[in-house]
């Protein structure tokens, strides 16, 4: 069950309609959660229980052997994440990151595509593991993990 009139994907769908839109769409994103900044993320899709997003291979998000740092693809990774879920989750819940176990299958030496994904069924309180994995320009699996929320029903707002 997704949220019909959800305010997150009314926001892609009509910034991506501009040209520039999705830079502009990945910014405000950025600024709801500052951190993500850091490596720079341009969200290339999103709908309902999917999203994807790039992060350029860049110094600024270099290791020590001129890879993309696995802690920079996890950055991106949550961010995919978190970016899937504001725009599935049904109204009535609300979610929150309980953990994170990654794979580094191999060297990231390319731009990194960050994938984040969940079964439409799946929104329901209780955990629930988002897939994510980060691919290379050559579509090779460079990380694969999984992220846990903890979903829960939205507080009852007190009336006045």
């Amino acid at each position: 069950m997704v949220m019909q009139n959800n305010k997150i994907l009314q926001l892609y769908q009509k910034c991506t309609k501009w040209p520039f839109g999705d830079k502009l769409f990945s910014r405000l994103i950025c600024r709801m959660a500052p951190y993500f900044g850091t490596v720079k993320p341009l969200i290339t899709e999103l709908t309902p229980n999917h999203c994807e997003l790039v992060i350029k291979k860049q110094r600024r998000v270099h290791n020590h052997i001129g890879t993309v740092h696995v802690i920079a693809i996890c950055n991106g990774l949550e961010m995919a994440m978190g970016a899937l879920a504001e725009a599935t989750i049904p109204a009535h819940l609300r979610w929150i990151p309980k953990g994170m176990s990654v794979n580094y299958t191999a060297k990231a030496g390319s731009d990194i595509r960050c994938v984040a994904s969940t079964q439409a069924d799946a929104w329901q309180e209780g955990d629930l593991d988002v897939q994510v994995s980060a691919y290379d320009s050559k579509n090779v699996v460079v990380v694969t993990g999984t992220i846990k929320l903890w979903i829960s029903a939205k507080p009852n707002k007190p009336s006045h």
